[in-house]
């Protein structure tokens, strides 16, 4: 994989608070995700880029005993996780790629939340969702959220991204993360995206989810 995005320093320490403010309805998606991994095949949940733990914290309290494994390249992130649920025995969290993680080890389900945006659509995309793949039983469902869209879809819903934003948000700091949304960040149109499942070894996504820019799917191993 050519390029791996490391949240380090403030990115890593205000990340809550970043999600929280730029993605609408995001604790709605976490607080559905219990109900959605009811299809899982095995207790066994792999969770890539676990970020801050905010999908864990959903699942470690729940009736349903979850075996956790958190994956994450961003050492502070780890760090942050590690001292959320120092503790729990059904969490294990690991920093680096799904690729380090032994292809042996099957799982009955997974989450991908807010990170394919960040890799180049050159087969590090397809070759991430792969990795996922090998590490999955047959017919486990993977959720994914992401920024997905064309130029022009993107660019409308961040129009309607900009109108959910709070007060408080200084109208240049506003401009700048929308600017790079739009020309930095490497989201694919759905249609791609789902060629891209495909082609990775799932079977067709089906969407659940959009909040402005930002879809979700549930995608089964085939």
């Amino acid at each position: 994989m050519s390029k791996v995005e490391l949240f380090e320093n403030e990115r890593a320490s205000g990340y809550d608070q970043f999600v929280e403010t730029w993605i609408p309805n995001y604790h709605a998606f976490l607080d559905q995700l219990p109900n959605l991994l009811r299809t899982a095949v095995s207790q066994d949940l792999l969770l890539v880029g676990c970020g801050t733990g905010n999908e864990i914290e959903r699942l470690v309290d729940q009736r349903q005993v979850w075996n956790i494994t958190g994956v994450d390249p961003s050492p502070e992130m780890i760090k942050q996780v590690e001292e959320k649920f120092e503790g729990y025995d059904n969490v294990m969290l690991i920093e680096g790629l799904v690729s380090d993680l032994d292809v042996k080890k099957h799982y009955g389900a997974a989450t991908l939340l807010l990170v394919l945006h960040f890799l180049e659509d050159n087969g590090d995309k397809v070759a991430l969702l792969q990795e996922i793949g090998k590490r999955l039983l047959s017919g486990a469902p993977l959720i994914l959220l992401d920024i997905t869209g064309n130029k022009e879809q993107v660019k409308e819903n961040l129009a309607i991204l900009r109108l959910l934003l709070h007060d408080g948000i200084a109208v240049e700091h506003v401009d700048q993360r929308l600017h790079r949304i739009a020309n930095e960040l490497l989201y694919v149109p759905e249609e791609r995206l789902i060629q891209l499942c495909e082609d990775a070894g799932f079977e067709r996504p089906v969407r659940f989810f959009q909040s402005t820019i930002y879809m979700g799917w549930m995608i089964r191993k085939k």
